[in-house]
């Protein structure tokens, strides 16, 4: 995927909310301060300029954030999850625009979850990961900050994070937004994961339309039975 265009959308608090527009969307994930909006601003070339904002007080965001890319699809960043020292009242605030999001029937087509290499993964990072499990959302783990690791200990903790949360090494990348590792593979990703989409969406309308057919040629078959003289 080649990063054309992009401009920020729009903004909602409210999971509910219509969205800006039609487009198909893919959600980014993670606990505050695992370096989300760096990686963002890295994957959509926009290292000078900054699309996605990096707060310098980790748990402040608390809203979805929509960035429009190369007018194909949205790229949504998530409130950050897990951080301490904020009040319980806006963690519960938090979870409630965070899942009733994602539990939409016309939510994201995937997600990325961030998860800090270094760190490992949390509780948080287990609980949000069977959460979309459980909604069957396809998602793929990033793992942060890759390069503040040497490479032995980086394949050691990957495999570490694989066995933690159960998943084959196809499922995971290992990334940096300092040094662009892992970029191609991430966007390669998001391409594959809206292309299936496009083909399911039009394979089921397709299926709707020979169905709605199929009625018609139904009902006009009846019609034309009713209306048949008696011999």
């Amino acid at each position: 995927m080649v990063i054309r265009t992009v401009e920020y959308a729009g903004t909602l608090v409210d999971p509910k909310a219509p969205y800006p527009g039609d487009y198909p969307q893919v959600a980014f994930a993670g606990r505050s301060n695992v370096g989300k909006s760096s990686l963002i601003n890295t994957l959509l070339n926009r290292t000078r300029k900054k699309i996605a904002h990096v707060s310098s007080t980790p748990g402040k965001t608390q809203a979805l954030n929509f960035f429009l890319v190369n007018e194909q699809f949205y790229l949504v960043d998530l409130p950050g999850f897990g951080f301490a020292k904020v009040p319980l009242s806006v963690k519960d605030g938090w979870k409630a625009l965070v899942e009733g999001y994602l539990a939409r029937s016309d939510g994201p087509r995937a997600v990325v979850l961030l998860v800090d290499i270094r760190r490992g993964t949390t509780p948080d990072d287990v609980q949000m990961l069977a959460f979309l499990s459980d909604i069957g959302i396809p998602t793929l783990v990033v793992l942060t900050k890759a390069d503040k690791l040497a490479h032995g200990a980086r394949i050691r903790r990957i495999q570490e994070i694989e066995n933690n949360l159960g998943l084959d090494p196809d499922q995971m990348v290992a990334s940096s937004a300092q040094t662009g590792m892992g970029r191609d593979l991430i966007l390669a990703a998001l391409e594959s994961i809206l292309e299936e989409g496009t083909e399911a969406e039009d394979e089921a309308e397709g299926r709707e339309a020979r169905g709605d057919e199929a009625r018609e040629i139904e009902a006009e078959e009846a019609k034309e039975g009713k209306e048949a003289p008696e011999p």
